[in-house]
């Protein structure tokens, strides 16, 4: 991780379900040894595919919620997710970092990061059907309340740089990392 004097930023990376976050956030971190990638948890086994992230069971995430294990947690989907507190001293060290993130916990994790960015991925309608279908973990009405969810706002007040992925991944790396590039300053 790059640390330097100054406070990092936690980079907030929202989308809806299918635009290819995770894809994105490997092209950035591996473009730019600067950016980190956060590996969260979630209530979700490891086995049932998606991101690489730390599993845990309800019961156990709500304990260790409770024992302050998280800077920032929230559920969406019928699953709690956590960013573990370790994350915090790292931006406060001065790492800038990769998180997928909710909408809904975005107000929330500007309280915890001062200085967070939000990278909104976007996409065609139709290309997200067809990615959600492609990966095989929903079902037909499940792909249609996550696309319904597309279209949710992001609340203001917040620093958002959007990027469309419709298509090739490495021009929207790209075009990510020159957006990215500005705010650092």
């Amino acid at each position: 991780m790059s640390m330097t004097s100054s406070p990092g930023r936690l980079i907030a990376v929202v989308g809806p379900s299918g635009v290819g976050k995770d894809s994105v956030m490997a092209g950035l971190a591996a473009s730019d040894p600067g950016l980190q990638r956060v590996r969260r948890v979630i209530t979700r086994d490891a086995d049932q595919g998606g991101e690489d992230h730390t599993p845990m069971t309800a019961e156990a995430f709500e304990a260790a919620a409770g024992r302050g294990a998280f800077c920032l947690h929230w559920s969406a989907h019928g699953l709690r997710y956590g960013l573990p507190a370790q994350v915090l001293r790292d931006v406060n060290a001065g790492a800038d970092l990769l998180a997928n993130c909710s909408r809904g916990a975005l107000t929330e994790a500007a309280s915890v990061f001062p200085r967070m960015v939000v990278l909104h991925i976007t996409a065609d309608p139709k290309v997200l059907a067809q990615r959600l279908a492609d990966r095989g973990r929903e079902n037909a009405a499940d792909i249609e309340r996550r696309l319904a969810r597309a279209t949710d706002a992001i609340p203001g007040g917040l620093i958002i740089i959007t990027v469309r992925n419709d298509g090739a991944l490495e021009d929207t790396v790209a075009a990510a990392h020159t957006a990215l590039q500005p705010v650092r300053a």
